[in-house]
């Protein structure tokens, strides 16, 4: 039976199935450790809220790795480990695959594993054994749970991890209490600037206006992502054109979009010409200026996936083929195989892209499987 398959549904649970039937996609079953996040680690660990209270713990945590045969590991909020420690033998196994700052260990990229499911779905996981998607952490049990501000938000995770052997019924309420600990020390958060604005529409869509979600229509949101990429704004006829291209809609439909989205955004749209009367806060905005200044790493980590993918709008479907071209472009002129990696976990079809991976990994790079696999599957 293929690695990538469970052997008996019936005795593994319902959420490792799934985890298992997601992750085959983009992870190699036979790969020997996590990929790595060479965007500069140890600076985002500084900037972390969570360095503060972990190191104020660092003591109580060594302590548990040192008597237990752990190590522990702390993420950032996509996966990526930003601290970690254990014991002399559990830290060089950790090493080896990769269990280690800078590691990956979201599903995309790692499969499934207890950070992967806590990351997922904002509850405590355990992961033994054979339940790993990936052969070389069979011989590992893992115990995470997730770290939250005190607005609900998921700052990372907190993972407790030792060889099958040595699993405990303890370690899960061990790690529940050190990440209460760790939240009981988060600085308060500070309030959102009146009336701030957020909008994401890479990957998805979804506006905030001063931390609150605002549902809206697809329609709106359209517009007032094309609003955020065209700060000089456009003329009515313009607007109309970016919306409805050639299609016969009357002016009033699309004032009546322009009015209910000046209500949602708190009268921040003009009239005459349509443009923000501030700029927003926006991740296709963000990552724009990412590639200006040629920050791929930042560009990458804010694509979550094309502009609004869903929509059929003319103006949206131009900006999202420049944002695609734009960043597709840095990528192949990158030398970091990192770069090309991630940026082929988001276009699975892109030949080029693989093959650029391909070129720029060392003929022992773990990932060169995944990325061969990945090539395989553009090329059929």
């Amino acid at each position: 039976m293929p690695a990538a398959t469970p052997a008996d549904r019936s005795v593994l649970r319902t959420e490792v199935v799934q985890s298992w039937q997601r992750s085959v996609v983009t992870v190699d079953p036979g790969c020997v450790a996590a990929p790595a996040d060479d965007a500069e680690i140890a600076s985002r660990w500084a900037r972390s809220p969570l360095r503060g209270p972990v190191l104020e713990l660092a003591d109580e945590l060594r302590g548990i790795t040192d008597d237990s045969g752990f190590v522990a590991a702390v993420t950032d909020e996509h996966g990526t480990i930003l601290w970690s420690y254990g014991g002399r033998v559990m830290r060089r196994r950790a090493e080896r695959v990769n269990f280690a700052p800078g590691g990956r260990w979201d599903e995309t990229h790692m499969g499934t594993n207890a950070l992967s499911l806590a990351l997922r779905s904002g509850e405590p996981s355990m992961v033994f054994s054979a339940e790993h998607l990936v052969a070389a952490l069979h011989s590992w049990v893992c115990y995470c749970a997730p770290i939250r501000a005190r607005d609900g938000r998921q700052l990372g995770v907190l993972d407790l991890s030792t060889t099958w052997d040595r699993s405990h019924p303890l370690a899960m309420s061990t790690v529940r209490a050190l990440v209460s600990a760790i939240e009981s020390r988060l600085p308060a958060d500070p309030p959102p600037e009146p009336d701030s604005i957020r909008l994401e529409c890479l990957g998805g869509a979804t506006l905030l206006r001063s931390g609150r979600p605002v549902r809206l229509r697809p329609r709106q949101l359209e517009i007032l992502a094309l609003l955020a990429l065209e700060p000089g704004g456009y003329t009515p006829q313009q607007l109309q054109a970016a919306v409805y291209g050639d299609r016969p809609v009357s002016a009033t439909t699309l004032k009546a979009d322009v009015s209910h989205l000046r209500h949602a955004t708190g009268g921040e749209i003009t009239s005459r010409r349509y443009t923000l009367a501030r700029p927003i806060s926006c991740d296709a905005v963000d990552l724009l200026d990412a590639l200006r200044v040629g920050d791929l790493a930042r560009a990458l980590r804010l694509y979550r996936g094309p502009l609004l993918p869903d929509s059929e709008t003319p103006g949206i479907v131009q900006w999202r083929d420049h944002l695609t071209v734009g960043l597709r472009t840095a990528v192949l002129g990158s030398e970091s195989a990192t770069h090309a990696v991630e940026f082929g976990a988001r276009c699975p079809d892109d030949i080029q892209i693989h093959e650029h991976a391909l070129r720029l990994l060392a003929p022992g790079d773990p990932r060169r499987a995944l990325v061969t696999a990945r090539l395989h599957t553009a090329l059929r």
